[in-house]
């Protein structure tokens, strides 16, 4: 298992591998054949980046059973997805910011990223784990009273795409068996989510096989694969969000409300 991690230190970016506090700084490309440098910087001495650029975030609605039993809803056929814009993304450690423009009710969701490592399109599911690189921690905010606002349409990029609503990191964990992985959101220390990869109506080899049928997948991308029960409005003047998936990461955040 090795833990991926983007900094920035003295104005520039790096990357590299992550052990305890000590990153080992690599060069070259992430996805494609990184070498160490052979020089380490401890990570309390620089400023943890989103581990990767994506060209798209795919984000899944309805992908566990438990959270649909509960809503009464069916098994979808297939993935139901939209696109959360790259304005949004955000690293650990930086507050997430209420828009201006908002005044309504903002929600933390606690998810598995999958992270795409080399462009796939049409590809089946015993190929996807070739065009998988890892896995990350992903907090899809919301600003949920705009979400059905207009009736006569359903704003889910809108709602999801303020900046700082698409938290993800603070590293990406390769070699880990994501069907073993388990989610838990702790909003002010309390756990509010701790639910299963295996619930999954779409686990993500089949989840990668299915979108790359309908778009490209490039390197860095992240698939959002959805939540599950918990879900909940940060009601606190201040908040402190941790999602923690154990042997991937702990993406922690602040949200104020003023």
């Amino acid at each position: 298992m090795t833990h991926w991690i983007r900094f920035d230190k003295n104005g520039k970016r790096g990357f590299g591998t992550l052990d305890g506090d000590t990153i080992s700084i690599h060069a070259g490309d992430m996805f494609t054949g990184p070498k160490p440098s052979g020089e380490t910087v401890k990570l309390a001495d620089v400023k943890v980046a989103t581990p990767c650029d994506p060209s798209k975030m795919i984000c899944l609605w309805n992908n566990f059973h438990q959270l649909a039993a509960k809503n009464n809803q069916t098994e979808p056929e297939e993935p139901l997805w939209f696109i959360k814009t790259a304005n949004a993304y955000w690293p650990a450690n930086q507050p997430i910011r209420r828009p201006k423009s908002y005044t309504g009710k903002i929600i933390y969701e606690g998810e598995l990223g999958i992270v795409i490592g080399k462009a796939c399109s049409n590809i089946t599911e015993a190929e996807a784990g070739n065009y998988i690189f890892g896995y990350t921690c992903v907090n899809d905010i919301t600003a949920v009273d705009l979400l059905k606002k207009d009736k006569s349409f359903d704003q889910w990029s809108r709602s999801k795409s303020f900046d700082t609503f698409g938290v993800f990191g603070p590293v990406i964990a390769t070699g880990v068996d994501p069907m073993k992985l388990s989610v838990k959101t702790i909003l002010n220390g309390a756990e509010r989510q701790n639910y299963p990869v295996s619930d999954m109506f779409f686990p993500p080899h089949k989840l990668v096989a299915a979108l790359s049928k309908d778009v490209t997948l490039l390197p860095g991308d992240v698939i959002a694969c959805g939540t599950s029960v918990g879900v909940g409005t940060m009601k606190e003047p201040k908040n402190t969000v941790e999602v923690v998936i154990d042997g991937v990461g702990r993406l922690v955040n602040t949200f104020d409300q003023a």
